[in-house]
């Protein structure tokens, strides 16, 4: 039962104050989804020239946003900031203490944040030949994607058929430093909630959309993105109203064996 909180920028010059209220904002969903996952906590930015900041901690999200680190990455966040991403982890396979665990991942060129659990991740590592440098099951998806972005462009068509191979369950947000200002949405199995502010020309979302209403509350323009499962959605930072949107397939499968609400990496 993990959390995915975020925020996906549009291009604009937003003033400080419209910077700091967004990164609250982003801070509130933080909090709001550490019922989701309380193992541990992390976030992560990228930016229009492919460079990051990650952060993440075997605490809570209460715990985390104390901590000077966490207001050290988000005072970079800027104009130049495509996607702010966080999770809320509730640890399943791989032990939290162990940060590659963690999300956000960075696998290569990739930074992102996954909801679920890939049951057949070792047949993937093998089957693909790719290296692993963690024991979280979901650095395939990462992985998979990394070799997807080469040459500053991404073949949709071929991630797509690698990850038809994964089963269990999936809802994954991610970016490349190689193609910064594309982030590409998949929501499969597990929840997910978007919601589109043009004023501010960025996307919000959550896993849970009580939490997004908690955040907003009060605040107006921001209007939900329809997406149903299995959909795979492409935001472009120059055009962020202009996403695409298509079908995507995996193996959707329950776990094999009962375990706490929701399936966490």
């Amino acid at each position: 039962m993990c959390g995915l909180t975020g925020v996906i920028f549009g291009k604009k010059r937003r003033k400080p104050e419209e910077l700091d209220h967004l990164t609250w904002l982003f801070t509130r969903l933080l909090v709001l989804s550490e019922e989701r996952g309380p193992h541990a906590t992390g976030a992560a930015w990228l930016d229009q020239g492919g460079e990051h900041r990650l952060f993440k901690l075997p605490v809570t999200a209460e715990q985390f946003i104390m901590d000077k680190a966490y207001h050290d990455l988000l005072s970079g966040v800027s104009n130049s900031t495509t996607l702010l991403l966080g999770h809320n982890r509730w640890r399943t396979r791989g032990d939290e203490r162990n940060n590659l665990n963690n999300h956000p991942i960075r696998a290569g060129n990739v930074i992102g944040a996954h909801n679920g659990t890939i049951l057949n991740a070792d047949y993937l590592f093998t089957r693909f030949k790719v290296r692993r440098h963690a024991e979280v099951d979901s650095e395939i998806i990462f992985r998979l994607a990394d070799r997807a972005f080469r040459n500053g462009q991404l073949d949709l068509d071929k991630f797509k058929r690698w990850v038809a191979h994964c089963r269990g369950q999936l809802t994954t947000i991610m970016a490349s430093r190689k193609l910064p200002g594309t982030v590409l949405v998949l929501k499969g199995n597990k929840p997910l909630e978007l919601r589109y502010s043009k004023r501010h020309r960025a996307v919000i979302y959550a896993s849970d959309p009580a939490f997004l209403d908690a955040a907003l509350a009060g605040e107006r323009g921001w209007v939900e993105i329809p997406l149903p499962p299995m959909s795979l959605v492409v935001f472009r930072h120059d055009d962020l109203s202009g996403y695409s949107r298509e079908v995507f397939t995996f193996q959707a499968q329950a776990r094999r064996v009962p375990e706490p609400a929701g399936a966490g990496q």
